[in-house]
């Protein structure tokens, strides 16, 4: 009892309680603006973090990317245009009904059951995670090499694209990884005689160069989206109630896929999005009405990306190892906060994780009334011109990877060269999730690799 007690002292801050308010408008905005990613919003915060505290810090990538995952489903039901990639798999759903007259009933529905599905992810992490540390204590370098190697293969076989230009990322990821000093020899790899990169490449700007600048440069090359129509909206949550009990076995099978594909190392929302939607489709008793306006594949797959953004933290916090791109960005700033993941952050610093969990809970709570008034004043949104979005973007980016990197400029060549590389990828459908995967876990695959070579005298 007294770590929770601790934990809520921690989370009931005025500075964490600031910051879980402001990215809870944050995300709601990013992740509507169409394009945007909630991987993007996330990139976008990690230079704020780096002036809060730990528990501060996290809380604003934790609620960011509740409230921009939810909020990618506004452009899609209004515009047909996907916030973020988590909405693409049931845009034309929403947007049917929108064209039926019920845009009302499809964004209470993406907003109701995105808030319940983050509610029993949020169960799941705390119920799943404790229970796994134990096991996880008893781990070796072994088992953290194939559990490793685990992640990156899930984040190949996943992806949308060809496996083939799966693997090509995460090779390229890992290659990236083997930059600098950072290796079990000590040796200076592939620096090419610049004392800049004796440091090797830090994630952060690489994150932030794959999915905030090559966005921006997408945008650029691509036509502005249309405007959004002024009106006036009904009731955002009436027949939501009907809905849960009419659909309650949809919404609870679309949780808990959500759950167990977040626990699987790189998968993330979008696949659980994904899945759930062709799920609730193939077992549906009226599969011909998907595509015409239907609520049970919305309210299916938009329960369960939220449960996989919560359940995605397990392998996260327990292995370090990222439950989506969304975590392995939050492991940067674990790190960088002294939160370092693994099974003792369970045993050493209790009371933070108990923080996190009620963060989770809070930012799906206030998500409901936050998205509320969101729906209400999308139109604002979602028509800002790109023209004036898309450069406080690039100056974020700059700004932030010059400050994270101690001042240096360095850091802001690193981010500009990876926007570039990840809108050369993405135009030729490689996967760049894969290649941060790659990029985040190349020293612990290499170190746990050697580690038992050493231990085992160099028996395969």
């Amino acid at each position: 009892m007294e770590p929770f007690l601790e934990g809520l002292r921690l989370v009931l801050a005025t500075d964490v309680l600031i910051a879980i308010f402001a990215s809870a408008i944050y995300g709601l905005v990013v992740g509507s603006l169409p394009g945007l990613s909630a991987t993007m919003a996330t990139a976008l915060l990690v230079p704020v973090t780096f002036w809060l505290s730990p528990i501060a810090a996290i809380a604003t990538i934790i609620t960011a990317s509740a409230m921009a995952i939810f909020s990618g489903d506004i452009p899609g039901a209004l515009l047909r245009i996907p916030g973020t990639p988590a909405s693409a798999a049931y845009t034309d759903e929403a947007y049917a009904m929108t064209r039926k007259g019920q845009a009302e009933l499809a964004l209470g529905a993406g907003l109701w059951f995105s808030a319940i599905g983050g509610i029993v992810g949020t169960i799941s992490l705390m119920l799943l995670a404790p229970a796994l540390a134990e096991v996880a204590l008893s781990f070796s370098t072994y088992e953290y090499f194939w559990l490793a190697l685990l992640g990156l293969m899930c984040a190949t076989l996943v992806a949308r694209s060809s496996p083939i230009k799966a693997i090509a990322s995460m090779l390229l990821g890992l290659l990236i990884a083997c930059i600098g000093l950072e290796n079990p020899a000590g040796v200076p790899r592939f620096t090419f005689g610049l004392p800049d990169l004796l440091g090797g490449i830090e994630p952060i700007p690489a994150l932030v160069g794959v999915f905030a600048v090559s966005e921006v440069m997408r945008a650029m090359a691509s036509a502005e989206p249309p405007k959004l129509p002024a009106r006036k909206f009904g009731s955002i949550l009436a027949n939501q109630w009907f809905l849960t009990k009419k659909y309650q076995f949809q919404m609870w099978r679309g949780n808990l896929v959500g759950i167990i594909i977040g626990v699987l190392p790189g998968a993330g929302a979008d696949m659980a999005a994904w899945v759930s939607y062709a799920m609730a489709k193939r077992f549906s008793k009226t599969p011909e009405k998907f595509g015409t306006g239907h609520p049970e594949g919305l309210i299916e797959a938009g329960a369960s990306n939220n449960a996989s953004l919560a359940s995605g933290w397990v392998p996260s916090l327990l292995f370090g190892i990222p439950g989506d791109t969304i975590t392995a960005i939050a492991i940067g700033v674990l790190y960088m906060k002294g939160l370092n993941p693994g099974p003792t952050l369970f045993t050493q610093q209790a009371s933070s994780m108990y923080a996190l969990y009620i963060i989770f809970i809070i930012a799906n709570i206030i998500m409901i009334p936050l998205g509320i008034m969101m729906i209400r004043g999308a139109s604002f949104v979602v028509g800002a011109p790109r023209s004036a979005v898309m450069p406080v973007i690039m100056v974020f980016c700059a700004v932030g990877a010059f400050a994270t990197a101690g001042n240096n400029l360095f850091a802001v060549w690193c981010v500009a060269c990876f926007g570039l590389l990840g809108f050369v990828m993405e135009k030729n459908g490689y996967p760049v999730a894969a290649l941060v995967l790659g990029i985040v876990m190349g020293t612990m695959v290499e170190q746990s690799f050697v580690t038992s070579l050493i231990k085992s005298d160099g028996s395969i």
